[in-house]
């Protein structure tokens, strides 16, 4: 049985509505799965699971979340090399640019991602719920 990480940041609750449709797939796929907010989760953790969800809704000028969730994320850099990841978030306005620089980091940073992105204007509609929980049959 795997074991996935589900760590997200959320201000209006769109990327905690994604996170929990991430959850609910890894563990319909049979994953052993955890749930965090950004703050509760540490580089160390890492190496407890095979698998790791991020995420994050763009803020500001199509970036991540700085005080809690970048912070966290960049800490937990060096150790995404050789680790089965996956990517998702909510954005209000742009085109996703931040999802794509986030995406091109982590694939340099040598992670192994498990799928596409996933990404939605606002709140999740049934098409993101629905590719938010294949991204977590796909950590599984």
């Amino acid at each position: 049985m795997s074991k996935v990480a589900v760590v997200y940041w959320s201000g209006t609750g769109n990327t905690e509505i994604m996170a929990q449709k991430v959850f609910d797939g890894a563990k319909a796929a049979g994953a052993e799965a955890e749930i965090y907010q950004a703050a509760d989760f540490s580089p160390e953790m890492m190496d407890r699971f095979d698998a790791i969800a991020f995420g994050c809704p763009s803020m500001g000028n199509e970036q991540l979340e700085e005080s809690e969730f970048e912070p966290m994320f960049t800490a937990c850099e060096p150790r995404l090399a050789g680790k089965k990841i996956a990517l998702f978030g909510s954005y209000g306005w742009g085109d996703g640019e931040w999802m794509r620089n986030w995406d091109e980091n982590c694939r340099a940073a040598g992670a192994v991602m498990a799928c596409d992105f996933v990404i939605c204007n606002e709140s999740p509609d049934a098409d993101a719920e629905a590719a938010c929980e294949a991204m977590g049959r796909a950590l599984a």
